[in-house]
């Protein structure tokens, strides 16, 4: 798994790996059980503070994304969110709403901000069950 971190995007480096992370396994590049790159190596390759990317994947690990097996490392984990439906739809509302502003900043119209949502949706279905299919 490759991490790309932007240090000039102004969003933190932690939440650009967890965010690179969740956005691996909900496009099948990663399956429940395969793990996760150590934390020392990782951060030696991306140039950041080892407690950068524990802080990562200690935040992967709080919202049930991943989990730890101690002395074996961080893997992903079932489905199974720990949040409830309420939690869950805040968190995601949260990210809609930033998705929405920054369309807005780039002058994107509803109707073609709709349709790249439902191409996204569309693409991440078909890469899901490209996957599913391969097991």
């Amino acid at each position: 798994m490759m991490f790309q971190i932007d240090f000039k995007s102004g969003k933190p480096v932690y939440l650009q790996l967890a965010d690179q992370v969740r956005y691996a396994a909900a496009s099948g590049a990663l399956r429940p059980g395969d793990p996760l790159p150590s934390i020392r190596p990782l951060a030696e390759e991306l140039r950041v503070n080892r407690n950068t990317v524990a802080k990562a994947y200690a935040e992967l690990e709080s919202q049930g994304v991943i989990e730890t097996a101690p002395g074996k490392g961080c893997f992903l984990k079932e489905n199974n969110s720990p949040f409830t439906k309420q939690v869950r739809q805040k968190l995601l509302i949260t990210e809609i709403d930033e998705a929405v502003v920054m369309a807005h900043h780039l002058q994107v119209d509803r109707d073609r901000f709709l349709a790249l949502v439902n191409e996204r949706l569309d693409y991440f279905e078909r890469k899901s069950g490209a996957t599913k299919r391969d097991d």
